[in-house]
């Protein structure tokens, strides 16, 4: 998506200190996305993340609820009022969980990237450039490759950033194939 630079995965919401996929405490599974807001807004992300699951449904547990986790006033703000607007166009509450952010800490190297990983000559062919999982997970291109692997790929804008990709014509071909 034009406007993210950045996405990571990882666990937020509880108060056990450095949680781990097997031992999470009371930590919920999200995710991180690092925007440009001059390219696209708070709101847009929210708009995204409405669209994107159903709010109205319970989560059957806390691992896997449904959050909103803001960062200042500003946000909180937004947030609420996109839930109301949400609650307004589907009549019905809504169960998405809207709370400030305490900390974030990051998943296991295996969740970071996880459908980009799944693809694996794509994969092995990013981890050649991106040895070190951090500057994998820091990754511009490895967020764009990530969302392409998971089915979320915009295909205008891989048209015009797949050159400034550096991948193989293989690379390539693999990435498109996915797209188109």
């Amino acid at each position: 998506m034009e406007g993210v630079y950045r996405t990571r995965v990882g666990y937020a919401g509880g108060t056990l200190e450095d949680p781990t996929y097997h031992r999470l405490g009371d930590h919920t599974e999200v995710f991180q996305i690092d925007y440009d807001p001059e390219v696209l807004s708070y709101g847009d992300i929210l708009e995204i993340f409405w669209s994107s699951h159903n709010p109205a449904a319970k989560s059957w547990s806390r691992q896997y609820r449904a959050v909103i986790l803001f960062h200042n006033e500003s946000q909180e703000e937004a947030a609420r009022d996109s839930k109301k607007t949400a609650e307004q166009q589907l009549g019905t509450n809504i169960h998405t969980a809207i709370e400030p952010l305490d900390r974030f800490y990051l998943a296991e190297d295996y969740h970071q990237k996880y459908y980009l990983q799944n693809v694996e000559e794509l994969a092995l062919e990013i981890k050649a450039y991106y040895p070190d999982i951090m500057d994998l997970v820091e990754s511009t291109v490895a967020a764009r490759l990530n969302g392409i692997a998971g089915g979320y790929g915009d295909p205008e804008l891989l048209e015009r950033e797949l050159d400034s990709y550096g991948l193989s014509e293989r690379g390539r071909a693999i990435v498109q194939d996915v797209v188109y």
